[in-house]
């Protein structure tokens, strides 16, 4: 029997980080609402009592960053200076400038030239049977602890609960499948005169066990603020950059990444279209019982439509060869760039959504790349071909 063990992370939608992943794609929410053909990178920063905000955009029409970057801070609940950060009175500056029109002569289609990739790049898609959304156990549960958190918060469960804050759960496997958690980790930002017992039970008892139950032993281990005090958290003890959590936002680490970061960037950069739809792609092959393990690679060159290779791996857990369902894969999905974005109907306001609890895994009504109707496709096209 192979036994081993696996660790994913996520954070809260008041993580700094996560806070400028949230900037930079309500930015872009409010930018493509009014114009879907808008191109968009737009990057953030944090830090104590203040927000930067930069990045090319193009476009026909206007929104007022300060506005929304304000709006953004109240919505994650950063609306007190004793977090380091108050939306009613920090600084935001902004940094904005046109798309280079280097890249525009590739991307944008006209009468001889068809939509291109906005950069060169490989982009991964990930799927497996651990769960029902066919995500990795860790990564599935590490959000639910977050979310969970935020929700406490919210909710006023735990009044004592600040915005900014981190799970980790670690799983361990036996033959690849997922059988128990063997530890634990939560830090919570915390109002100071909440006691660290307390902090431990509370969070144990409404966080932890609520999510984690069925996969808990008596041996799994609980780390809990495990330095002992968390008062000081948000932008005030860690700057805060879009696309710093990138393994998080994707599969936790279990399936490769292509580096690019998703937020704050339209559907025209392939960086976040193309790995929606190599998760689609994967997700659909698992769900078609193909594989119980897929993961899908796109590549493309900088203004050109056809991606320059296809690669998928099973990981010995297909009932076809890899090679048989690469062809499949370009036979039946779309895959040029104006494809998928029409395809997966990318140029709508949804993405501040996908910028905290991860991009994938969520059923969400606006994650079309979530969705499993190209399975029974696939079991036809294979079919067909016996």
């Amino acid at each position: 029997m192979r036994k081993y063990s696996f660790t994913s992370e996520s954070v809260t939608e008041g993580h700094p980080d996560k806070i400028c992943d949230q900037i930079s794609d309500a930015v872009l929410d409010a930018l493509i609402a009014k114009d879907p053909n808008c191109h968009v990178a737009c990057e953030a920063l944090t830090t104590t009592g203040m927000v930067m905000v930069a990045g090319e955009i193009s476009t026909t029409t206007y929104v007022d960053v300060p506005t929304i970057v304000r709006d953004t801070l109240k919505r994650i609940g950063y609306t007190d200076s004793d977090y380091g950060l108050d939306g009613r009175n920090c600084a935001v500056i902004s940094s904005i400038h046109e798309q280079s029109e280097n890249i525009a002569l590739g991307v944008n289609s006209t009468d001889d030239h068809e939509q291109g990739a906005g950069d060169q790049g490989m982009m991964f898609g990930f799927a497996c049977d651990e769960t029902p959304e066919l995500m990795p156990l860790p990564i599935s549960l590490a959000h639910k602890i977050t979310m969970r958190l935020a929700e406490v918060r919210k909710k006023g469960i735990l009044p004592w609960v600040r915005p900014d804050g981190k799970s980790q759960v670690t799983v361990e496997y036996e033959d690849d499948v997922p059988k128990r958690i063997t530890s634990v980790v939560v830090a919570v930002h915390h109002n100071p005169e909440v006691p660290h017992k307390q902090i431990v039970s509370e969070v144990k008892k409404h966080v932890i066990i609520p999510v984690c139950e069925e996969y808990l032993t008596p041996g799994t281990k609980f780390f809990i603020n495990a330095t002992g005090i968390f008062t000081i958290g948000g932008p005030e003890a860690d700057t805060g950059i879009t696309g710093r959590k990138i393994i998080v936002d994707t599969y936790g680490g279990m399936g490769r990444h292509g580096g690019g970061c998703f937020s704050g960037k339209d559907p025209s950069k392939v960086d976040r279209s193309a790995s929606y739809m190599t998760r689609y792609i994967a997700k659909n092959i698992v769900a078609a019982k193909l594989a119980r393990k897929c993961e899908v690679q796109l590549a493309y060159s900088i203004g050109v439509a056809e991606p320059v290779s296809i690669y998928v791996q099973t990981f010995g857990t297909g009932t076809v060869s890899d090679g048989e369902l690469a062809k499949a894969v370009r036979d039946v999905f779309p895959l040029k760039p104006a494809e998928i974005i029409q395809y997966l109907d990318l140029k709508r306001p949804i993405y501040f959504k996908t910028a905290s609890y991860g991009h994938f895994g969520r059923e969400e009504s606006e994650f079309t790349w979530e969705k499993t109707n190209k399975a029974e496709e696939l079991i036809k096209y294979f079919e067909d071909m016996k």
